[in-house]
């Protein structure tokens, strides 16, 4: 399957409803840009469960193979270096099935202590993600285990696509969405929703993890180089067939976005508004802010950012002379 419909939006949201939160939207004063006279939101996504979007898939995909009848008794499995494998242990508990999560040796200690709160068996693996989709992939063989995707999977993208439902819901009239964009899920199901009701979707990732924009200007997709201070979250060496079939029905624009521009987007979030934020959630934003082509929306445009995480380490966006 390369592609989403609605409906498959609208399946995720009756599956999904009372089993997430809610996005919060906020109108944002732009008192730095008063140039540039566009209405704005802040979508704060990063409130989520587990602290992201990526528990709006997880949902959906463990429902939705409960409802089919296909989720086996040796429960899901998944390889993951971060937000995807703490969303699929938590939608896990929530639905009473085993969770089998692989990490690289190298994962931070507070990831896997969290993923065994969530009552997931965790199996540190190799050195690299690579190693433990690997031994993901064996043991979901041998196992009989039901492999889930961090983002390369239609139930996956639909439930991140039921974020943008709540968020036409919270804005009127809302002309744009900006969504930051790895692997593609989230973008997907966003830019699938956003089409139902006319919104345009600007789909950002870092000029060094570009992999949509490199899939859309080849026709296909392709596999690119990743390096990018956002690649914990962005770091994706090929987007999916489902994101780059999006961009093609669909009012899409793509942009890139220098590092640089997303620290200082990341830094003026917390200055400005005590938000803190993965550097993913603020490459968003960052298409708005950095000089340059970026985005700029017209006259009187309502424009949405989603901020789609908060998994990190506040530590670096305190000045010394703050403490």
């Amino acid at each position: 399957m390369d592609q989403l419909t609605y409906d498959d939006i609208k399946a995720a949201t009756d599956r999904t409803t009372g089993h997430i939160r809610p996005v919060t939207v906020t109108p944002v004063e732009r008192p730095e840009r008063p140039e540039q006279p566009y209405e704005l939101w802040y979508a704060l996504e990063y409130m989520q469960y587990t602290g992201s979007f990526k528990a709006r898939g997880a949902q959906n995909f463990i429902q939705a193979h409960r409802e089919a009848g296909t989720l086996p008794d040796a429960g899901v499995t998944i390889a993951s270096g971060g937000n995807a494998g703490l969303a699929c242990a938590w939608a896990a508990q929530q639905q009473g099935v085993r969770a089998t999560v692989f990490l690289p040796s190298t994962a931070p200690a507070v990831k896997v202590a969290k993923l065994r709160g969530f009552g997931a068996d965790v199996r540190l693996v190799g050195a690299e993600y690579a190693e433990a989709l690997e031994a993901c992939e064996e043991f979901a063989a041998s196992s009989g285990a039901l492999a889930a995707h961090a983002y390369d999977h239609p139930l996956i993208a639909a439930g991140a696509g039921t974020l943008l439902e709540e968020i036409h819901a919270r804005i009127p009239g809302l002309d744009t969405v900006v969504v930051s964009v790895g692997g593609g899920g989230l973008f997907a199901g966003v830019a699938t929703a956003a089409r139902q009701h006319g919104i345009r979707t600007v789909a950002v990732e870092p000029e060094n993890s570009r992999a949509l924009n490199a899939a859309i200007e080849a026709g296909r997709p392709v596999d690119v180089p990743v390096e990018s201070v956002a690649v914990d979250s962005l770091g994706a060496r090929r987007a999916t067939a489902l994101a780059l079939h999006a961009t093609r029905e669909n009012d899409v624009r793509s942009v890139l976005v220098p590092d640089g521009e997303i620290v200082r987007a990341r830094q003026a979030l917390w200055d400005q508004r005590r938000v803190a934020v993965e550097h993913a959630a603020a490459t968003a934003l960052a298409a708005l802010t950095a000089p340059g082509p970026g985005y700029r929306p017209g006259e009187g445009e309502r424009v949405a950012v989603v901020l789609c995480g908060a998994n990190t380490d506040p530590g670096d966006l305190v000045h010394p002379a703050e403490n």
